[in-house]
């Protein structure tokens, strides 16, 4: 982050310390301001919250003490360095107490008054890092699977993750796409830095300008104080706009003007503010058909589709369901404290039969409560349908497949889903298709479909 984004206010009573500290601040790039007494500090910062205050703790009236405890309880982020001419070592560990960054004697060197607050701006970023480092504390960012799509994504996000290109990630609720987006970083030359996501579609139009580029104390009606946004805070790495379809037309303006850029204004403020932030997008819409409804914008669109990657649903890698269930049974047997799980193959049959409208995040939902609710080591197929939705809509079929192994993929779907709708009743789904229960009998034998029920006539 330039140094001209961080705010640096110097407190103390005597105009030559402030007019000499502002002008070397000042060549060195800062943005400095200066107050005198406790009462102006406090009114400084009901406008504005500084990235370092430089404190003399001897002031008129209030001391600098309590204005410290002041700053440290009502904008603990702000980093505090106490100067003063009547240095102790007493006071020099009671301003540590109560939050100071450093301490520092009059008479000042310019020196080390430039090293402190450079060690202090570091400690910053380095903070604000690891803030958004919490954020997203979901271990490694790891693709699950073996299909043809799954590892023409792992490619795809190698070869992207080097460059600074934009990328759009294409693909239906609960596919992964935040996983590919978080790959990507992770490979990339900034992983170092902070990875921020924004779920655009979970923000209200009114609040996401502010949500994204941050705003400044009475910006609105609620902005009691100034707000970093996620862009500035993903400054050195990677931010991720979740559902970037549902931005209003006025907010993807301003995104694009940003991505130009790499600049832009906090709401309700007029100073620019520059950073460095690689972009990766993804969406659950057409935005191609949303264009042409004037819904989103096609310049912005071409600014982030840099890199297209399409994540395919579920139904349409049925074998990395195994290992997606496997990996899930794990998880989630190691945070309850449980003895690792595992379906039997009959229960795997099962949940490849399924259709996933929700995809891996209903498979992930599905196997967290099997492991909750089942005792037993294997996971039986009777105890996955009263857990598994019964299917609603019509049954989905891959469609580059030969047609023998679609016409057998169909029918075998076709039967799961009207057992599931007849409670596995072998005789009453016959029945309903029109068929002998015999005939039943041989194709479910065929298929290998476990029946669970113990009443199959």
């Amino acid at each position: 982050m330039s140094k001209a984004n961080e705010q640096i206010l110097v407190v103390d009573d005597n105009p030559t310390i402030r007019s000499s500290l502002i002008a070397v601040l000042q060549d060195e790039g800062y943005d400095v301001s200066a107050v005198s007494d406790a009462g102006e500090t406090l009114a400084f910062l009901e406008k504005m919250v500084p990235a370092v205050i430089l404190l003399d703790i001897w002031l008129p009236g209030v001391s600098g003490m309590e204005v410290l405890k002041k700053v440290k309880q009502d904008h603990p982020e702000v980093t505090v360095i106490v100067i003063s001419g009547h240095g102790t070592i007493d006071l020099a560990v009671q301003s540590m107490k109560l939050g100071a960054y450093g301490f520092i004697e009059k008479p000042l060197s310019l020196e080390n008054i430039l090293q402190h607050i450079q060690h202090a701006l570091e400690s910053r970023r380095q903070s604000l890092q690891i803030r958004a480092l919490k954020q997203r504390v979901r271990g490694k960012y790891e693709l699950i699977g073996k299909s043809e799509a799954i590892e023409r994504i792992r490619e795809q996000a190698k070869q992207a993750a080097p460059s600074n290109a934009r990328v759009l990630i294409m693909g239906e609720n609960g596919t992964g796409k935040e996983l590919v987006a978080g790959m990507i970083h992770e490979m990339s030359l900034r992983k170092d830095g902070p990875f921020i996501e924004v779920n655009c579609a979970a923000i209200p139009e009114e609040l996401i300008e502010s949500e994204l580029f941050g705003h400044e104390k009475g910006a609105f009606t609620g902005a009691t104080r100034q707000r970093i946004g996620k862009f500035e805070l993903a400054h050195g790495g990677t931010l991720f706009l979740d559902e970037v379809g549902d931005m209003s037309l006025k907010t993807q303006a301003k995104v694009l003007r940003s991505l130009e850029e790499q600049r832009f204004a906090r709401v309700g403020g007029g100073r620019q503010v520059s950073v460095d932030v690689r972009v990766i997008s993804a969406s659950n819409k057409d935005l191609v058909a949303l264009i042409e409804r004037d819904e989103f914008r096609e310049d912005l669109f071409y600014r982030l589709n840099v890199i297209p990657i399409v994540v395919p649903p579920l139904k349409e890698r049925l074998e990395d369901i195994p290992l997606l269930a496997d990996y899930f049974a794990k998880q989630f047997c190691n945070e309850y404290g449980k003895k690792t799980k595992q379906f039997s193959k009959a229960a795997m049959e099962l949940l490849q039969s399924y259709p996933w409208p929700g995809n891996v995040r209903e498979l992930r939902n599905i196997v967290e409560r099997t492991m909750i609710m089942t005792t037993n080591a294997e996971i039986s197929a009777h105890q996955i349908p009263d857990l598994v939705p019964k299917a609603t809509g019509p049954i989905a079929i891959a469609r580059d497949v030969p047609l023998k192994k679609a016409r057998q993929q169909f029918e075998k779907e076709y039967i799961v889903y009207h057992l599931q709708q007849n409670d596995w009743g072998v005789s009453s789904t016959a029945k309903k298709l029109g068929i002998d229960r015999t005939s039943l009998y041989k194709k479910i034998h065929a298929y290998g479909i476990a029946v669970p029920s113990a009443d199959q006539t």
